[in-house]
């Protein structure tokens, strides 16, 4: 008898396993940083589960509350303080999609959601980390030109980057489908760019019109067409847009660890590095808050709501779906200042 039937538990029924191809074929259904978080989430029950004597399959509502109890009062080593409740909703459907994976029924998750609930309640009363949503600051316009201000754009460097900042903008990317662009990607026309990108959440390319600005330092246009003829100048005619490069301001060349290389051979940046430039050109124009890749898609979503561009327009310039949820909540809340009830009082 095993320790499992002693206590009066159920041992785990045997589960079909999928095959290494069906698990990869799952897999490439999800974005690169989900596969990771997941994979840590589920590492992380199983060990718990082991240390505590449960079976991580099928997991009980029980076991998911007390799982989600331990993860609210117990301290992450990175940061000092318990997961977010945000961390915690991805934690569960890490751990249900596993069971659907095993072609195990989904676990009841009611009371975990509850417990969630109550964490994200208590952490908002109490004014700590968790208790609101953090949400990229939106690089709106005036941000934008103070943080081109900070570049020394005689540079590659500072040519990628301009590029990177504008062209994010305008075509109102993510940073994953900025820094998927290949330098052949982007097709020069007579007002300015057609630009083909794969929208990741949409699953499918869309093609988005850059036109010219009416300032040059601002003109989306003129830094892409800087950026390209500098990279082609470097014997760069093809592969990635947006490339590493080192602070003598060379193109980096292919990275290695122990021997073995590591990266993308080509040079191309990750979206998290994307996502750094930002962070790093709002820090040097003085702005507080976060600022990441996704700064310069909600900047556009704001200032074209602002600037009364309709809705669907807006939607097909920056690869959301015409009925976005998302996109919608930008023109529900609009400018606070506009028409606001207060005003006349």
């Amino acid at each position: 008898m095993t320790e499992l039937e002693r206590r009066g538990q159920p041992t785990v029924p045997a589960v079909r396993q999928l095959s290494p191809e069906a698990q990869a074929a799952l897999a490439a259904g999800r974005a690169d940083s989900t596969r990771r978080a997941y994979r840590e989430d589920r590492e992380a029950f199983v060990k718990w589960c082991a240390e505590h004597g449960e079976q991580p399959v099928p997991a009980t509502q029980n076991l998911l509350v007390e799982y989600v109890t331990h993860l609210t009062r117990t301290p992450r080593p990175r940061t000092g303080r318990p997961s977010a409740p945000s961390s915690l909703e991805r934690m569960l459907s890490a751990i249900t999609t596993m069971h659907a994976e095993l072609d195990m029924p989904k676990p009841e998750t009611k009371g975990a959601r509850t417990v969630i609930s109550g964490y994200k309640h208590q952490l908002a009363l109490d004014k700590k980390p968790g208790g609101e949503q953090q949400r990229a600051k939106a690089a709106l316009p005036p941000a934008l030109r103070k943080m081109l201000d900070a570049l020394d754009r005689d540079t590659l460097i500072g040519k990628r980057d301009a590029a990177m900042l504008l062209l994010g903008y305008s075509a109102a990317t993510r940073s994953s489908e900025l820094v998927g662009l290949d330098i052949g990607e982007p097709v020069e026309c007579d007002e300015g760019y057609l630009v083909k990108i794969y929208r990741v959440k949409m699953k499918k390319f869309t093609e988005s019109a850059v036109p010219y600005g009416k300032t040059p330092a601002t003109c989306p246009v003129r830094a892409l067409r800087s950026l390209i003829g500098a990279m082609r100048e470097e014997g760069r005619t093809e592969g990635p847009l947006f490339v590493r490069i080192d602070r003598h301001g060379r193109i980096a060349p292919p990275m290695k660890r122990l021997g073995k290389s590591i990266g993308d051979p080509s040079g191309r940046l990750t979206p998290d590095a994307a996502s750094d430039v930002v962070e790093r050109l709002a820090e040097a124009a003085g702005f507080e808050g976060r600022w990441r890749g996704h700064s310069l898609r909600r900047g556009f979503a704001t200032a074209a709501q602002r600037g009364g561009a309709p809705m669907v327009k807006v939607a097909r310039q920056g690869g959301w779906a015409d009925n976005s949820t998302s996109l919608a909540r930008y023109f529900e809340a609009g400018n606070p200042w506009d028409d606001n009830p207060v005003m006349g009082l």
